[in-house]
């Protein structure tokens, strides 16, 4: 069902503006009133969401024309409505953080409320755009207003540098999408998407294969797949806390919306080797991405690279749509589309969650480096049960979210298998699922590292022993994603019925997931899923290990005694090190990782025999800079100088520039 409903699905979007206007007009007091605007716009923007989920209707309307060629037109169809959801879920809860966050926030905050409701308004808009004008002008927008974010403490070098590469890089993905533009709205001969929709089925081989290609790039810079990441694990650290929250966890899913609305809706689904390249790409991003993460003891950096890790998996499961789809598997299709979505949303919950832990961390403590925490989980006993609950769900243990779509992409990787015409794909699906498992298991031991060196043992410098529990906003905006990581892991079958109208209208099934104790269907061999009965399960073990502990045991006795350490007392000095802790790991892959280390040795009374103190410095080569983009800029900078010598400030030489191009195109166009 179609139908006109004029600013309704811009409501939100309505509401943002008016956070960012308060907050513009009194300064006094845009820590507080622009973040709960915001809280407001994004419980209304859930609203939406939901009945336009629901009732799989689709509003589309046209605000104005800018010229005969462009207008500002939107539609809330069902996959837009869906990212809306997931905008506006992690959204309520940052906007409930950022008003205790901005508090103890050092520096100045001038500015940030008006740019933070700017920002959700701007991704809002991106998933709304029903025309090429639209689309540009929210991209362009939301990528402009995520600099200043980035760039908010503008005084420190490192982070003008970081906004500086994320500009870069989000404008050359820009570049690769205004061509694809281009080639679509040349063969539509609109710039509309309802005419290009209408116009993809006569599109040529080439023209779709280019658009398909520039697409992947320009949505492959903004999701931060490898090798196109290098800005994001310089840029989400550098912002605010909760702004790297929605980064992290929402504005590089309007990537993946891009992907699905311009590769899958207006340009394909094409041949098969498209599901295979984004399926190789992902498992790729999957395995680096847990793998640099693992080498990182910047908090914030380590879990900007699970982002890359998890996106790796969501391309997984999109990957494996778009190879279900040609190969005439409607039903597997859709539910490979399913594990797609359903892990966009979790992902956002628990690494939003994770974020927003990382931050209180750093304001209790002013450092992110897990070399100097220890010990929190006394002192910041709410914090740790929270980023332990993330922890755990981007671990993908059940019973939590993170396990039930990475479930669910297992089965759609095992569908490809079966479904596959050749031994390629099915030995490639196998390979996908075995990075997979291999993924899991190191971010695993990855958040082992991070949760137990940042809150267990001792504490390792004097700001971690004096750190303090965060305040109620923060602690509430990390419990409600808490308990949703928890509840959209015991419920994947009212996802996959939220998500019908979506996979309905992309590939024309619904999936069917085997989420229950019954056997599967054909197209969805190799287990079942019954997360209910797995909470139950694991309630039952827990309960029958304790009782047998207290029938064995006897009733409880508590007694306290230091930890033996030979005699001696223990210092913080004597704990795992996260260096230490991931240097076998280090070792394994360290083809891959490209590890160095530095050990500096400083000898007393001038002997060498004498060692008065160590340093050891360890980290990663960064391969993608030295052999991709350090030879790229060298050969821009030597292009530009040799452009450079046109410029000769002569203006009889500027109008003989003018009057040869002028000749040129008379020739051309003659």
């Amino acid at each position: 069902m179609t139908y006109k409903e004029p600013y309704i699905a811009l409501a939100p979007v309505m509401i943002y503006a008016l956070g960012a206007l308060l907050d513009l007009v009194d300064r006094r007091t845009s820590s507080a009133v622009s973040h709960a605007t915001a809280l407001l716009g994004s419980l209304v923007g859930l609203a939406v969401a939901l009945n336009a989920l629901l009732s799989g209707s689709t509003q589309q309307f046209t605000l104005f024309a800018v010229a005969p060629f462009a207008s500002l037109s939107f539609r809330l169809d069902p996959l837009a409505a869906y990212f809306l959801l997931v905008i506006s879920v992690v959204a309520a809860a940052v906007s409930l953080y950022a008003i205790g966050y901005l508090r103890g926030e050092h520096g100045s905050s001038v500015g940030l409320g008006a740019a933070f409701n700017g920002f959700l308004a701007t991704m809002a808009l991106v998933v709304l755009a029903d025309s090429v004008f639209a689309f540009l002008f929210a991209w362009e927008a939301m990528s402009l207003v995520s600099f200043f974010l980035v760039i908010h403490h503008s005084e420190q070098k490192e982070v003008r540098r970081a906004g500086f590469v994320y500009l870069v890089m989000t404008h050359a993905g820009t570049a690769f999408l205004l061509v694809g533009f281009f080639l679509l709205s040349t063969a539509a001969g609109s710039l509309d998407f309802e005419a290009l929709r209408a116009a993809s089925t006569s599109l040529s081989p080439l023209v779709r294969d280019s658009v398909f290609l520039l697409a992947l790039v320009a949505f492959g810079t903004k999701a931060g797949i490898i090798p196109l990441h290098v800005w994001l694990p310089r840029a989400h650290p550098a912002a605010p806390s909760h702004v790297s929250a929605l980064m992290s966890g929402v504005m590089i899913k309007t990537a993946i919306y891009g992907l699905l609305r311009i590769g899958w809706e207006l340009a394909g689904p094409g041949p098969v080797w498209w599901g295979g390249l984004i399926l190789a790409l992902g498992a790729a991003s999957a395995v680096l991405g847990v793998l640099y993460a693992l080498m990182e003891h910047d908090l914030k950096r380590l879990l900007a690279y699970h982002s890359v890790e998890n996106i790796g998996i969501i391309l997984m499961g999109l990957g494996a749509a778009f190879l279900l789809a040609p190969l005439g598997h409607p039903t597997a299709a859709a539910l490979a589309l399913l594990a797609c979505l359903y892990h966009v949303l979790n992902h956002a919950v628990f690494k939003g969650l994770l974020f927003l832990g990382a931050g209180a961390v750093q304001q209790a403590t002013r450092t992110r480096d897990l070399e100097s925490l220890g010990g929190l989980i006394r002192r910041m006993p709410w914090t740790g049960v929270t980023f332990l609950v993330g922890a755990a769900a981007i671990s993908a243990l059940p019973p939590l979210n993170g396990f039930a779509s990475e479930w669910l992409t297992f089965q759609s990787l095992l569908a490809v298998g079966t479904a596959a015409a050749g031994p390629v794909l099915t030995v490639g699906a196998a390979a996908a699922a075995g990075l997979l498992s291999l993924t899991g298991g190191l971010a695993a031991f990855c958040f082992v590292k991070a949760f137990g060196i940042a809150f267990l043992g001792m504490p390792r410098g004097a700001a971690a022993g004096a750190a303090r529990e965060v305040g109620r906003p923060m602690l509430l905006g990390m419990g409600l994603l808490a308990v949703l990581c928890f509840a959209l892991g015991l419920i994947p079958t009212g996802m996959a019925r939220l998500l019908a109208p979506v996979t309905s209208a992309l590939v024309g099934a619904v999936a069917q997931p085997s989420l229950s104790l019954t056997p599967l269907p054909a197209t969805t061999r190799g287990g079942s899923l019954a997360p209910l009965a797995l909470l139950g399960l694991l309630v039952a073990l827990g309960l029958l290990a304790f009782l047998l502990g207290r029938l064995i045991g006897g009733p409880v006795q508590t007694r306290l005694a230091p930890p033996w350490c030979c005699g001696i007392t223990l210092e913080p000095s004597m704990q795992y090190s996260a260096s230490a802790l991931a240097k076998p790991v280090r070792i394994v892959f360290r083809t891959l990782v490209r590890p160095y280390n530095v050990i500096t040795r400083t000898h007393g009374l001038g002997i060498p025999y004498f060692v008065s103190s160590v340093q050891y410095e360890a980290g990663i080569h960064p391969v993608y800079e030295r052999y991709l983009y350090t030879p790229t800029v060298r050969a821009l900078l030597t292009l530009a100088h040799q452009i450079r010598l046109l410029q000769t400030g002569s203006l009889r030489t500027y109008l003989a520039y003018v009057f040869a191009t002028l000749v040129v195109v008379l020739l051309l166009t003659r």
